[in-house]
C-alpha cells in the first residue's frame, strides 16, 4: 500500500534501508522525539527510555534504603536483650523494610526494566499511552517520598507490611501511622496497574511487523504474563487497603467481629495479592535469566515453547495458593489440602524452566562473564528456596515452623535469590545498552562473590533459628534462648552482603564516567534492542525493523527489511495485529506534556489529604478533574524550540 494513502492504510516493509523514504532523517526524528531540556523537560518527558531509567534508579535507591533498615534490624538482633532500638522504633523499621522491598522496590524495578526494554525489544518507538506512563512514575515517586517522610516524622506504619487486622485497626493502632500505610498502598498500586496496562497494549499492538507471538523474546513473554497478573492481583490489595482506611477513618466494620465483620477477610484479600506478588517479582527475573543464558551460551533457547508454557502456568497457578500463608488460622482441613497441593505443584513449571536453561548452557558455548555468574548464583539459591517452599506447602510441617525464622529464611531465598540476583545480572547485561559503557568485570566478580557468600551467611542460619523456635517480628530475645551466636553470624553475613552492594554502586558510578565504551552489541546478543545504538536514540530506531525469525539480533544485516512511510515530524508509530504482527494502521502519540505530573499531584492531594480531613476528597477531585480536562483537551501540536509541544 502507498504510505501516503489514508491514515488507516498499512505501512509495509521495503527490501532494505536503501529503498527507504529519503525524507526521514536522524535530525528531524531527534528534534521531534527529544524532550525539552532542564527541569521542565524532566517533568514533561514521555520517553519510555527516560521514564524506565527513572523507575530503575528510583527503585534501586529505595532498595538501598530498605537495606539500611534491614541493617538496623540486624544490629538490634545481633545480641540478646539489645537496647539499640526501642520496640516502637523497631516496629516502624520492620514494617517499612517490608513495605519498601515489596511495594517500592521489587515490582517497580521489574516494571522499570520492562518500560525501558520492551519497546526496544518489540521494535517500536515508544510505549503505548506515553503520557499515562509519565503519570505512573510520578504517582510512584510521590508515594515513596511521602512514606519515608512519615517514617522520618515518627509516624511511619508499625503493624507489619502485611498489616493484619485487628492489630492494624483503630483500636490497636491509634494515630495516623496505619492511615499512611493504607493510603500509600492504594496510591502506589495505581502506578503498578498503569505500567501493566501499557506493557500489555504495547506487546499486543505495537510489535514490529513479522514478530509473531512465537517470535517474541522470552523477556517480553515474562513481562506480559507479569502484567496480566498485576491486573488481576493488585485490585485485591487495593480493595483491602480501601476497606482498612474506611475502617479507620469512617468507622465501618468490615473486620470487626463484634459488628458482624471478620478479620480473616483482610488475610484472604491481602494474600490473594500477596502470593501472586512473589511471582510478579520472580517471573520477570526468569525473563532476564533467559536473555542472559541465550546470549552467553550463543545458542537458541532449548525448549522455547516449554518455557513460555511454564511462564503462563506459573501465572495461573500462582493465584491458587494464597491460603499457603494461612494454614495456622483454623481453616477446614479439606480446603487446606487443595492449597497444599497447589503449593507443591507450582514447583513443576519452575523446574521446567531451570532444566531448559541448563540444557541451553550445556549444549551451547558458555562464556563465564559477570551476568552469567549472577544467573548461576540465582539457580543455586532459587532451588534452595524452592525446596523449603515445598516443605512449607506440607500442612503439618508448616504448622510447626509457622511465624518462625525458618519462614524468613525461605522468603529471602526465594525473593533475593530468585529476583535480586537475576536483577543484578540484568544490571550488568543491559548497562551497556542504557549508557554505552561497560561495567568493570573485575569489580563485578567481587560484587558477585561478596553478595553470594554474604547472602548465604546471612540467611542460611535463619533456618536453624526457626527450628530452635525463634519467632518472627520480635525486637529482642533472652540470652538463655541460645539464639545469639546464629544471630551474630547472620549480622556478619549481612555486613558482607552490604559491602557487595556497595561495590556495585561504586562500579556503576565509576563506569558511568570512565568505563570502557561498549559499542552497539558488546555481548553478541540476539534481541532487537541490540540492533540499534547504545544508548538508543530518543526514537529507538531510524527505520522500524521487520522481523523474520526468533533471533533478529543474530540474523539482521544492512539489507534487512525495514518499515518506511512513518512521519519524521510527529510521534507516529505503526500499529500491528495481535497474533501475527501484520501492519494494520498508523497512529500518532501525543507529545511531551506537564499535565501527567500535575494530575499525579492532584490525585496525591486526595489520598494523603484524606488522612487529615474529608474535605480533601472534593478539593482534590476538583483539582484532578481540572488537570484531566487540560490533559485531554483537543489541541494541535507545534514545534517550540525544536520540540513538539501542545498548543491550544
Amino acid at each position: 500500500m502507498n504510505p501516503e494513502g489514508p491514515r488507516s492504510a498499512a505501512v509495509l516493509p521495503t527490501a532494505g534501508p536503501r529503498a527507504a523514504d529519503a525524507r526521514a532523517s536522524h535530525h528531524d526524528l531527534d528534534r521531534v522525539w527529544s524532550p525539552p531540556e532542564g527541569l521542565y523537560g524532566w517533568l514533561t518527558t514521555t520517553s519510555h527510555t527516560q521514564i524506565g531509567r527513572r523507575f530503575i534508579v528510583t527503585a534501586f535507591i529505595f532498595f538501598l534504603l530498605g537495606g539500611i533498615l534491614a541493617a538496623l534490624m540486624r544490629l538490634q538482633l545481633s545480641h540478646a536483650e539489645s537496647g539499640f532500638l526501642s520496640p516502637d522504633r523497631y516496629n516502624q523499621i520492620f514494617t517499612m523494610h517490608g513495605v519498601t522491598m515489596m511495594f517500592l522496590f521489587a515490582v517497580p524495578i521489574m516494571e522499570g526494566f520492562g518500560i525501558y526494554l520492551i519497546p526496544l525489544m518489540v521494535g517500536t518507538r515508544n510505549l503505548a499511552f506515553p503520557r499515562l506512563n509519565s503519570f505512573g512514575y510520578f504517582t510512584y515517586l510521590i508515594g515513596g517520598i511521602l512514606l519515608y517522610a512519615a517514617l522520618l516524622l515518627d509516624i511511619g506504619p508499625d503493624a507489619g507490611w502485611f498489616a493484619y487486622l485487628p492489630l492494624a485497626g483503630p483500636e490497636f493502632s491509634p494515630g495516623h501511622r496505619m492511615d499512611f500505610y493504607a493510603e500509600i498502598i492504594t496510591f502506589l498500586e495505581i502506578s503498578a496497574l498503569v505500567g501493566a496496562v501499557e506493557i500489555i497494549v504495547t506487546v499486543f499492538k505495537l510489535r514490529a511487523p513479522g514478530m509473531t507471538l512465537n517470535r517474541m523474546p522470552l523477556f517480553v513473554w515474562a513481562l506480559l504474563v507479569t502484567s496480566f497478573m498485576i491486573v488481576f492481583a493488585m485490585p485485591s490489595v487495593e480493595m483491602a487497603s480501601a476497606y482498612l482506611i474506611l475502617e479507620r477513618l469512617a468507622g465501618t466494620h468490615f473486620f470487626d467481629p463484634a459488628a458482624g465483620g471478620d478479620p480473616m477477610l483482610w488475610q484472604h484479600a491481602f494474600w490473594f495479592f500477596g502470593h501472586p506478588e512473589v511471582y510478579i517479582i520472580f517471573i520477570p527475573a526468569t525473563g532476564m535469566v533467559a536473555s542472559i543464558v541465550v546470549t552467553f551460551s550463543q545458542r537458541q533457547m532449548f525448549g522455547y515453547p516449554a518455557v513460555i508454557l511454564a511462564l503462563i502456568t506459573t501465572g495461573f497457578v500462582g493465584f491458587g495458593l494464597w491460603v499457603h500463608h494461612m494454614f495456622a488460622t483454623g481453616l477446614p482441613s479439606l480446603g487446606m489440602s487443595f492449597f497444599a497441593a497447589a503449593s507443591m505443584m507450582i514447583a513443576i513449571p519452575s523446574g521446567i524452566q531451570v532444566f531448559c536453561w541448563i540444557a541451553t548452557l550445556w549444549t551451547g558455548r558458555p562464556r563465564l562473564r559477570v551476568p552469567l555468574w549472577f544467573v548461576l548464583g540465582f539457580v543455586f539459591l532459587f532451588v534452595m528456596g524452592g525446596l523449603t517452599g515445598v516443605m512449607l506447602g506440607a500442612v503439618p510441617f508448616n504448622l510447626q515452623v509457622h511465624d518462625t525464622y525458618f519462614v524468613v529464611a525461605h522468603f529471602h531465598y526465594v525473593l533475593i535469590g530468585g529476583a535480586v540476583f537475576p536483577l543484578f545480572g540484568g544490571f550488568y547485561y543491559w548497562f551497556p545498552k542504557m549508557t554505552g559503557r561497560m561495567l568493570n568485570e573485575r569489580l563485578g566478580l567481587w560484587n558477585f562473590w561478596l553478595m553470594f557468600i554474604g547472602f548465604n551467611v546471612t540467611f542460611f542460619p535463619m533456618h536453624e533459628l526457626g527450628f530452635r523456635g525463634m519467632p518472627r517480628r520480635v525486637y529482642t530475645y533472652l540470652e538463655s534462648t541460645g539464639w545469639e551466636p546464629l544471630n551474630l553470624l547472620a549480622s556478619c553475613g549481612a555486613a558482607v552482603l552490604a559491602v557487595g552492594v556497595l561495590l556495585f554502586v561504586i562500579n556503576v558510578l565509576w563506569s558511568r564516567a570512565r568505563g570502557q565504551a561498549a559499542g552497539d552489541n558488546p555481548w553478541g546478543a540476539d534481541t532487537l534492542e541490540w540492533t540499534t545504538t547504545s544508548p538508543p536514540p530518543n526514537y529507538n530506531f531510524h527505520f522500524q525493523p521487520v522481523v523474520t525469525d526468533r533471533y533478529p539480533g543474530w540474523t539482521r544485516g544492512p539489507d534487512s527489511p525495514v518499515v518506511v512511510g512513518l512521519k519524521d515530524d510527529a510521534h507516529e508509530v505503526l500499529v500491528t495485529t495481535t497474533l501475527d504482527a501484520v501492519p494494520d494502521h498508523r497512529t500518532t502519540f501525543p507529545p511531551h506534556s506537564i499535565w501527567p505530573f500535575l494530575t499525579a499531584v492532584a490525585v496525591a492531594v486526595i489520598f494523603f489529604g484524606l488522612i487529615f480531613t474529608p474535605w480533601a476528597i472534593p478539593a482534590g477531585a476538583v483539582l484532578a478533574m481540572a488537570m484531566l480536562i487540560l490533559w485531554f483537551w483537543p489541541k494541535h501540536h507545534v514545534l517550540h524550540r525544536g520540540h513538539e509541544e501542545d498548543a491550544p
